[in-house]
């Protein structure tokens, strides 16, 4: 296991390097030139000359590649051209706020979308087969910041019961910490401080896990259906097992196989695509944050949190692979014998 593992994390090394490249060509061919955003229009040609001198965007772009793939190696992302503040320390403040909205969201997805699937499966071609389906085709369709609009509109413009923005009330905010607050006002015993970030963080998570959560049920129900019409199911079956014994100890978890890659993919998508909620919910995390950048052409914020993004993924994708060779024995012993 430990050799595949290694074998998994060299593979990892030339897909962060194309991402790299990728993000580089990319904001540097397609982005506006930053040295008028950054001093003003007013700014004179020689002042955006000698600022971009001093930020080295006047090399040729293969020598600004390695000096950020250097800096990368090491740690060092850059530095903000606004706050002048370390890239990392820049992505790591927003981080949790990030990383825990995308936990919330891809839990719902996951047991909604599980549920959904397996009702969906067991009782086919009935109307609670039918209205998953839907479900599943209009979490599928329906963009993620048109979705939040209407959340916002319904439970907080009409209905007046959830917040419509931000992480929670600034007075109940935790001190130190994790950075994730559920967690640390769960900790501290502060009930009150997590019943407001928990209102605060369902709109939101409810809009980010609805794509998901549309495509892990049908996911779900289509593993469902192929593993209730294999032969030990039926002889289960035959030897006069109920129905719902057989669903959940012999059907659901080889059903689950194809199923928990497709999680761990939603929740590195989640990780990467939380950009579009966090602005529509003004949630103050790494994906609004890094928005606000691509839209002042601030490079080494953007460059710094896509590697740190693909990083994550590549994270993700591993864990599910050990994962899978868990819930199949067979794929173990594969690797072992290899």
């Amino acid at each position: 296991m430990f050799k595949y593992i290694a074998k998994r994390l060299a593979q990892a090394i030339p897909v962060l390097l194309g991402v790299s490249i990728l993000v580089f060509l990319i904001m540097r061919v397609f982005s506006a030139d930053p040295a008028p955003v950054v001093l003003g229009q007013h700014a004179t040609v020689e002042a955006m000359e000698a600022w971009r001198e001093a930020n080295g965007l006047n090399d040729p772009l293969i020598v600004q590649y390695f000096a950020f793939l250097t800096g990368a190696l090491t740690g060092n992302l850059g530095e903000s051209y606004y706050t002048h503040t370390p890239v990392t320390q820049e992505l790591m403040s927003r981080f949790p706020a990030t990383i825990e909205l995308a936990v919330v969201a891809i839990l719902i997805a996951g047991l909604v979308g599980v549920a959904l699937g397996v009702l969906s499966a067991v009782r086919k071609n009935t109307a609670i087969d039918g209205i998953s389906m839907v479900f599943a085709l209009i979490g599928v369709s329906m963009p993620i910041f048109w979705l939040g609009i209407l959340l916002i509109i319904l439970f907080s413009g009409v209905l007046h019961i959830l917040p419509s923005g931000g992480r929670i009330d600034p007075l109940l905010a935790p001190v130190g910490g994790t950075g994730l607050y559920l967690l640390d006002t769960l900790l501290a015993g502060d009930f009150e401080a997590f019943a407001d970030a928990a209102s605060h963080i369902v709109l939101p998570a409810l809009a980010l896990s609805m794509y998901s959560m549309a495509v892990i049920t049908r996911m779900t129900r289509s593993s469902m259906l192929e593993t209730l019409g294999e032969d030990y199911v039926r002889t289960a079956r035959a030897k006069g097992l109920r129905c719902g014994r057989v669903n959940r100890h012999h059907a659901l978890r080889c059903a689950m196989l194809p199923v928990t890659t497709v999680i761990g993919l939603q929740l590195g998508s989640l990780l990467g695509g939380a950009m579009l909620t966090e602005t529509v919910f003004a949630w103050p995390g790494m994906g609004k944050y890094v928005v606000e950048c691509i839209l002042k052409s601030d490079f080494p914020v953007v460059q710094g949190a896509v590697l740190l993004i693909g990083a994550i993924f590549i994270v993700i994708n591993l864990v599910v692979d050990v994962v899978y060779a868990y819930l199949d024995p067979r794929i173990k012993y594969a690797q072992e014998e290899g």
